[in-house]
């Protein structure tokens, strides 16, 4: 018997706890049926570390698929497991960002459409998918207005694609100091 689809987001600022909250519950959840989505680029030392880090506190059974774009496409024809954990839309949103053109002199609808033609087409997969997503992404409205345009670009297209994935979740938690405080379901 196969389970109903589920989206949970998860929300909250940088070092809030997000992803071993997120890891907790795809655990708690699916056991080892987990399928990690992890969406990070090593591009320097400290990116590197900081993966390495992360897939050291993942059990060995999960399976995992990096995909730092396109990533309904990669998902479409995989057997999906019990739970999809995707860590995390804030890198996503970047990637998708640093594929246009002219990233600088883009403007808000370029950014937007961009990060959400990779946020649509997940809400979609997840709705058909008889498992459980578990999705991480960065709540950037409450600090500080970026002091240059490629990153109010940014902030403003993630804070829409956030804004959309919470209305698509059945379940959304914000993340502050490692505590997790439901918002919805």
């Amino acid at each position: 018997m196969s389970q109903p689809s589920k989206l949970i987001l998860l929300l909250g600022g940088a070092r809030s706890g997000k992803s071993s909250t997120a890891e907790r519950m795809a655990h708690q959840i699916g056991g080892e049926s987990v399928l990690y989505v992890a969406t990070a680029q090593a591009f320097d030392d400290e990116m590197r570390e900081r993966i390495r880090t992360h897939q050291s506190q993942r059990p060995r059974g999960w399976q995992t698929l990096e995909a730092p774009d396109h990533v309904a496409d990669r998902l479409h024809d995989m057997p999906l497991l019990a739970v999809v954990l995707l860590d995390c839309v804030t890198l996503l949103a970047s990637n998708a960002l640093l594929t246009l053109p002219d990233p600088e002199n883009c403007d808000q609808q370029d950014a937007n459409a961009v990060v959400f033609a990779e946020v649509e087409p997940l809400i979609e997969l997840q709705k058909s998918a008889n498992s459980t997503w578990i999705v991480v992404s960065n709540e950037v409205g409450m600090g500080i207005v970026p002091p240059y345009r490629l990153g109010r670009l940014y902030r403003d297209a993630l804070g829409a694609a956030n804004q959309r994935l919470a209305l698509a979740a059945d379940e959304v938690y914000l993340l502050v100091a490692g505590l997790p405080w439901k918002l919805k379901g």
